[in-house]
């Protein structure tokens, strides 16, 4: 069991996540890190299912201003704090290809 991210499971969150996953960013995966959803030091695991795709100003935004990110029908969602949405709506960022 590793905290490091291994190079498959980095491709299967960079293809589902095709960038930083946080809504209104486009950067690249290039530019990104590979989050734990659930930490790993509190007994999160290193999956698909435990792991986002974030560029490091919203990785650092994800850890200390009270955004909640979920995986929701296969995607990650991010549910903002109280201060940003008092009904803490989740949201998804779009993605061009998923666009109906």
């Amino acid at each position: 069991i590793t905290r490091t991210i291994p190079d498959g499971l980095r491709r299967a969150v960079a293809a589902r996540d095709r960038g930083c996953a946080h809504p209104g960013c486009g950067r690249p995966p290039s530019w990104c890190d590979v989050h734990h959803i659930h930490p790993w030091e509190d007994g999160g695991e290193t999956k698909l299912s435990n792991c986002v795709m974030l560029c490091k100003l919203h990785h650092r935004l994800t850890h200390h201003s009270g955004w909640t990110v979920r995986i929701h029908g296969g995607l990650p969602e991010f549910i903002p704090p109280a201060w940003i949405d008092p009904d803490r709506q989740p949201r998804r960022r779009s993605l061009p290809h998923l666009a109906a």
